[in-house]
């Protein structure tokens, strides 16, 4: 493939630059935050910005701040056809580091921190893919804008105003995702759940459980009145591998019980343990009264501990080209008089987004159901030369077999017609996306860069 030694060379000897730059930006925690002037997202999400804003500047590309929603960085002077999007926002660290999650720490190949995979690492990789490009004096017919933005992980807003303020380019991959090429991303409902309990029964003085709306929760705990320790481990009938379940009885009698999971994406909740759903089936078995004990327990019936598919309220579905349907019950807090909770649902092609919400209603009642979020899936032709082109630089430079796939994760070109995933994670490859010591490999982030600046020639090279 025309230019590949070169680049390659290029990115070998820059890769303690990109490093260093990868460092700096960890150091941010842009995590969401209060909207403020200048920060619609918070003040670090914004802090992130800048730095990416300034790092492109001093790297030679023009820049653009899309009113501190997105920014972006263009390489080359001819019509942009183009653009390569990325996040600079992460979800919070929460628990079960080993390694200071805002602080990049090297250990031989590895790179730990909050955002290393997602999508911190990917974006500089982005970056070097264009200095490469334009270092090595490359000639391009068309431009490239590398898009960045703050607000993937909490809805995309930041995506939304910057469509409605910029145009984007024809052609548009993130490498917010998986390789070879994803083309398929299932639809996304995400459910706000909100009871009330007036009865003055409530037994549960306390629960909390998540951080993340599109994450497995790795713990959770409540606190419990009138209900002994001997009680609760009279309950105790089933094993839960993988897990640890601690409870205690404080100086007032209150009964405390904390659980520990593990982690995962809500595109692929089978591969965690939900904190969340356990901490519910152990309280569904304890004789809680009224109105909060029913909810308990009804929320326990459909959303059995392990089960991931919809069966129990009744919307599991499938088909042959995207997959089977997930649900997960992700983030949770209830007190002795109201509760508010989060389900994240991932959905295939054959599947109507609204009757999904129609059939959650349902099952609840009488818990209060609002979809404050309801995506169709999304779907890009495999044959399309821009398909095959990314498939093509990704079997040279690998020397494996390029193909398409589809997810239940919603990356970032999710409401990009034509938009596709390319990268970053790697087959085989479990980056603890979401969860305690994230991490890229340095040798995956050099290839990654390598691929995306191929991936420039190959589209936007001139021909010589």
């Amino acid at each position: 493939m025309q230019y590949q030694e070169q680049i390659h060379a290029w990115v070998e000897a820059h890769q303690d630059e990109m490093v260093a730059d990868l460092a700096a930006l960890i150091g941010i925690r842009s995590v969401q935050g209060k909207t403020q002037e200048n920060a619609p997202f918070g003040e670090e999400p914004a802090k992130a910005l800048a730095y990416m804003l300034e790092k492109c500047g001093s790297y030679g590309f023009s820049t653009d701040n899309a009113d501190w929603y997105a920014g972006s960085a263009t390489l080359g002077n001819a019509p942009e056809k183009l653009g390569i999007l990325a996040h600079l926002d992460v979800v919070p660290e929460g628990d079960g580091w080993l390694h200071d999650p805002f602080t990049l720490t090297e250990d031989g190949d590895m790179l730990y921190g909050r955002g290393t995979s997602d999508d911190k690492g990917p974006a500089v990789a982005a970056l070097y893919a264009m200095r490469a490009v334009k270092e090595l004096g490359i000639p391009l017919k068309d431009s490239v804008r590398f898009i960045f933005g703050t607000n993937e992980e909490n809805g995309s807003g930041d995506l939304a105003y910057y469509m409605q303020h910029r145009t984007m380019p024809p052609l548009v991959f993130t490498p917010d995702g998986e390789y070879p090429v994803i083309n398929l991303e299932k639809g996304n409902i995400r459910l706000r759940l909100t009871a009330d309990f007036n009865d003055g029964k409530s037994r549960v003085v306390s629960l909390k459980a998540g951080g993340a709306i599109n994450a497995v929760p790795a713990a959770a705990e409540a606190v419990v009145c009138g209900v002994s320790i001997d009680t609760f481990l009279a309950t105790r009938v089933k094993e839960y591998p993988g897990t640890v379940i601690a409870a205690h009885e404080d100086e007032q009698g209150l009964l405390h019980i904390h659980v520990d999971g593990k982690n995962a994406h809500a595109s692929t909740p089978e591969l965690g343990k939900n904190a969340l759903t356990l901490l519910l089936e152990l309280l569904s078995l304890l004789p809680l009264p009224g109105e909060q004990g029913k909810t308990i327990r009804r929320l326990a019936e459909l959303y059995p501990y392990g089960e991931t598919d919809g069966s129990a309220p009744g919307i599991a579905a499938s088909d042959e080209l995207s997959g089977g349907l997930t649900l997960l019950l992700s983030v949770m807090e209830l007190n002795e008089t109201s509760m508010t909770a989060w389900n994240d649902i991932r959905f295939p092609v054959c599947c109507e987004g609204k009757a999904l919400v129609a059939a959650m209603q349902e099952a609840l009642a009488p818990v209060s159901v609002m979809d404050v979020l309801c995506d169709a899936p999304h779907y890009t032709d495999e044959k399309s030369d821009f398909v095959q082109a990314l498939l093509r630089v990704y079997e040279n430079v690998t020397g494996e077999p390029g193909k398409c796939l589809a997810i239940g994760g919603g990356t970032y070109v999710h409401h990009i017609e034509g938009g596709v995933a390319f990268g970053s994670v790697f087959p085989g490859v479990d980056i603890h996306m979401h969860g305690a010591e994230e991490y890229i490999r340095k040798s995956h982030l050099l290839l990654d860069a390598e691929m995306m600046a191929l991936a420039i020639t190959e589209i936007c090279g001139a021909d010589v």
